[in-house]
């Protein structure tokens, strides 16, 4: 049989790495995999620039996890993320791929979790740690991390923790990790602060690049012209108007300010739509509670600004709606890269008004392509009933702290409950809370059954998380 040089087995991986890659539906390398993994392997440092989805975490991951012994318990690996969403996917993905290895142990050290926690964490050993550089910051200056046995350091969604102001932490970090070690760089784009750290930190580095393009095919772009922007309300009115009109189950609004998020999400909940925001000034707690409920489908509309919409990657993502376009046009890339991913195929609608035209110019240059533009008019509902998200959320008091998991609530909804499995979606335990999703219509059935019955033997608070 003929390998394909996009096939994973045209690597130097053990069989072992490759039989498991298989079992997880790994087929084949994406572009980004194809053109990373070779140079990586061999040791080499790597700038590699690529957007979000593109599979870029199991181009690191493959490499640093080839780069370890697992018998030596200490830590070999670290990556820097900026947000905790994104520390959270790396960790649980470089967790399935190094299923097939001895007791390889991943650590996650973000802000917004007690440090306690952590610290005991760690005490406990570590093969590889992932994380937000404040937080690994604030380990290492207590003296928790021990990084004399480190030999990969990888930097992930670079561009966006040096939007963020990270500069300088990371050189922190940087500083206080052995000289002699590979270090992956990965940045969907590729601003003046990629090569200061390239330079500060890297030796000789191979840069290798997939273009910041989608499948046309896969993502469908429209544009409508709304008035100028200092008449809001006509724009915030046109979104209830796309949303009506193609009705996708799930739904990311861009918004370039945190004033122009509240005031759609304000404008949505009037006119009877599920919508929540995501903005900078969230607490860690809040925050949670959006994603998860986003997540699992029990809100149609998430309005959030670039910088709250950092590593986030949720599937399933029927459309984005650039609200306000951006003057970055590749942020525009990015922004609309949420949907269309794997092999769905996705909406892309975006507003504009003839001020902003410019900016349209510089992503039709980027794209090479003209944007294709349809009149508001067009836009007429496709049903006189509301737009709901298919299912809802309930919030249980209690998680890992009380060892609840979500076999434990799977259990009670299709036991005693009587509901089944189909009617249950994504269960998320965290640390104090457990949410669950289950199909809209049950909703209220399900919330009196679990207050009524018993989660793990016990009796536990229930509520229905609807604004």
């Amino acid at each position: 049989m003929t390998t394909s040089p996009n096939d994973f087995s045209a690597l130097s991986l053990p069989a072992h790495v490759l039989a498991n890659l298989t079992q997880l539906g790994y087929t084949s390398m994406t572009p980004i995999q194809a053109a990373a993994l070779p140079v990586a392997l061999l040791g080499k440092d790597l700038i590699a620039q690529a957007k979000t989805g593109s599979g870029k975490t199991a181009a690191f991951a493959l490499a640093l996890l080839a780069n370890l012994n697992a018998r030596r318990f200490a830590i070999q690996a670290m990556v820097l993320c900026p947000t905790r969403e994104l520390a959270d996917q790396v960790t649980t993905e470089i967790r399935r791929l190094a299923r097939a290895e001895e007791n390889i142990k991943v650590v996650t050290l973000c802000g917004g979790v007690a440090l306690r926690n952590q610290i005991a964490s760690l005490e406990h050993g570590a093969h590889i740690v992932v994380g937000t550089p404040g937080r690994i910051m604030d380990h290492l200056g207590r003296g928790n991390l021990d990084l004399a046995a480190m030999n990969t350091l990888v930097l992930d969604e670079a561009d966006r923790m040096l939007d963020m102001g990270f500069f300088d932490d990371i050189a922190t970090v940087a500083k206080q990790c052995p000289k002699e070690r590979q270090t992956l760089l990965f940045s969907a784009t590729y601003p003046e602060g990629i090569a200061k750290i390239s330079q500060q930190f890297m030796k000789n580095p191979q840069t290798v690049t997939v273009q910041a393009q989608h499948e046309k095919s896969k993502i469908r772009q429209r544009w409508y012209q709304v008035e100028d922007t200092d008449h809001d309300e006509a724009r915030l009115d046109a979104v209830a108007r796309v949303l009506n009109h193609y009705r996708p189950v799930s739904t990311l609004a861009f918004c370039n300010t945190k004033s122009q998020c509240r005031a759609l999400v304000q404008l949505l909940k009037d006119k009877g739509f599920i919508a929540l925001a995501l903005y900078g000034e969230l607490e860690q707690r809040e925050r949670d509670q959006v994603l998860v409920q986003f997540a699992n489908r029990s809100c149609s509309v998430l309005v959030a600004t670039d910088v709250a919409a950092r590593g986030l990657d949720i599937s399933q993502l029927e459309m984005v709606i650039n609200v306000d376009v951006t003057p970055d046009s590749e942020i525009h890339i990015h922004r609309i890269g949420r949907t269309g991913r794997a092999d769905e195929e996705g909406w892309a609608i975006s507003l504009a008004s003839m001020d902003e035209m410019g900016s349209v110019g510089k992503i039709e240059v980027l794209q090479k392509a003209e944007s294709e533009w349809h009149k508001l008019d067009e836009l007429t509902p496709a049903s006189k009933e509301p737009l709901r998200p298919p299912m809802a959320t309930l919030q249980i008091v209690g998680g890992r702290k009380e060892k609840i998991r979500a076999g434990d609530v799977l259990g009670a909804l299709t036991g005693e409950a009587g509901f089944t499995r189909e009617q249950v979606g994504k269960i998320n335990v965290n640390e104090f809370s457990t949410y669950v999703a289950v199909e809209r219509s049950i909703a209220g059935d399900a919330l009196h059954k679990l207050a009524m019955g018993r989660v793990k033997g016990k009796s536990v608070r229930v509520r229905l998380m609807e604004e």
